[in-house]
């Protein structure tokens, strides 16, 4: 059928226009996510404004006007009384559009010497070390927990594994000091990331500086900035600190979601290793006799979205081209979204612990119908001067044997070690879960003694963060 409007124009559908029009604005509206950045936000303006007036480029009447607009407008966001509005795209148009509805023309002056660039790098750096010294105590609190938990089960001993295969007999301290190894890793990150955010770009402008004789030290000094950016186009631009946070916060949620897991078996009855408090587990829809340990199964959970974030940032910057594009609008709501996550996963995890009731009785059941003595067996063999490599393979035929007829070494006599190697004598039946901790008496070792060391020299570490 020939199609009879060939060769004319078509009339545009006014309803397919505005549809268009609505979908235009919604995608490129950011203050559904980027409203949380206006306490930085408005800081950076009233300190922006301050030096304007220093410097003789504002009057100082519009400056005094533009503070007092700024500091009521924050008034207005805390108490809710403030009305976002998504036409005005986002968190600086709205505060901006707001100051003029309050001030007059006086707030036109606000946005002299300054482009939205180099503004939105400077509040997300500010919101960037914010949540880093947030972050880094929640690590804190962490590790106090679990050295908490450490100091009550010194003398403790579970299995340790291998492969999720019992290999060695530990203190339950020291495992527990394993993780407060970890999340002192992770401390350390978060107070570097705030390191590599503590600089201001204000004052880069678009990309390439500004022609005003602006003082970029004296706000820096105002916003509590170590230093300020020294190239513009790099400073607006630049989002290595937020992959930098991404990446610190990727490492403290696999180190969280890995003490989940262990969590999660070991409450299981299957281990029945510990206990985690009611407020952290939840009952079935179904099962009555069910307690599920979902908040560690939620941390374990929520680490991917964390990953994420940092690969979805890592993709927006890898192509492109110098200076600012708006691909970097994409930054925040990843920011957002891992900050909280990775905040609240600690605190959860500090929660659990906190709650978690250890059962001593089952952990040293566990060692004890296991072969774990088997490496301090066969170091016997070696004190008596046979190669371990001998050594190995005459406790690993004896490992055979006792599994086959389905007895431990506790059950042994002495003439059964002795079929393995003559070398043995009255001494091997000394050999215990106890002695085998303690024989471990190295720096870094699980012998009770180096333990209490380790939880001594963390609590001075301690100590020193929270100074």
């Amino acid at each position: 059928m020939t199609n009879q409007n060939a060769g004319h124009n078509e009339t545009k559908d006014p309803a397919s226009a505005a549809r268009g029009s609505e979908l235009a604005n919604d995608f490129t509206v950011s203050v559904h996510y980027d409203h949380r950045l206006y306490r930085e936000d408005i800081a950076g303006s009233i300190a922006h404004a301050r030096m304007m007036g220093r410097q003789g480029i504002v009057d100082k009447h519009d400056v005094n006007k533009i503070i007092d607009g700024l500091v009521e407008i924050a008034e207005e966001i805390e108490s809710g009384k403030f009305k976002w509005k998504s036409d005005l795209e986002d968190i600086h148009m709205n505060v901006e559009s707001r100051l003029f509805e309050l001030i007059g023309d006086s707030a036109g002056h606000l946005h002299t010497a300054r482009s939205r660039n180099d503004q939105i790098a400077t509040d997300t750096r500010l919101w960037t070390q914010k949540v880093c010294a947030q972050a880094f105590q929640s690590c804190v609190a962490l590790q106090r927990e679990l050295v908490k938990l450490a100091e009550n089960h010194i003398d403790t001993i579970l299995p340790g594994y291998t492969h999720l295969q019992r290999g060695q007999p530990v203190v339950l301290a020291h495992h527990l000091m394993a993780y407060f190894e970890m999340f002192d890793r992770d401390a350390t990150r978060f107070a570097q990331v705030a390191e590599a955010a503590d600089v201001m770009p204000l004052g880069s402008g678009a990309m390439a500086g500004v022609p005003y004789p602006i003082d970029r030290d004296w706000i820096a000094d105002e916003l509590d900035f170590q230093e300020i950016s020294r190239n513009s186009m790099d400073a607006v631009s630049d989002r290595d600190y937020i992959v930098e946070f991404l990446s610190a916060s990727s490492l403290a949620m696999a180190h969280l979601s890995r003490l989940s897991e262990e969590l999660i078996i070991w409450s299981s009855d299957e281990f029945g290793f510990i206990k985690l408090s009611d407020e952290f587990t939840s009952g079935s829809s179904i099962m009555p006799q069910k307690r599920n340990p979902d908040f560690a199964e939620l941390i374990r959970g929520k680490t991917g979205r964390v990953f994420g974030s940092m690969m979805s940032l890592l993709t927006t910057i890898k192509g492109l081209p110098l200076t600012y594009n708006r691909d970097l609008q994409e930054d925040k709501e990843g920011l957002f979204d891992t900050a909280d996550t990775v905040i609240k996963s600690l605190d959860s995890a500090t929660g659990m612990i906190a709650g978690m009731v250890v059962n001593p009785e089952r952990m040293y059941k566990a060692a004890t119908n296991s072969f774990v003595l088997a490496t301090d067996i066969a170091d016997y063999l070696v004190r008596k001067g046979v190669p371990f490599r001998e050594a190995y393979i005459a406790v690993s035929n004896l490992s055979k044997q006792c599994i086959s007829d389905d007895v431990g070494f506790g059950e042994l006599e002495l003439s059964d070690f002795q079929r393995a190697s003559d070398l043995f004598d009255n001494g091997v039946m000394d050999i215990t879960l106890e002695s085998a901790v303690a024989a471990r008496d190295v720096p870094g070792g699980t012998a009770p003694n180096r333990v209490r060391e380790a939880i001594a020299e963390a609590k001075r570490m301690l100590a020193e963060a929270e100074e």
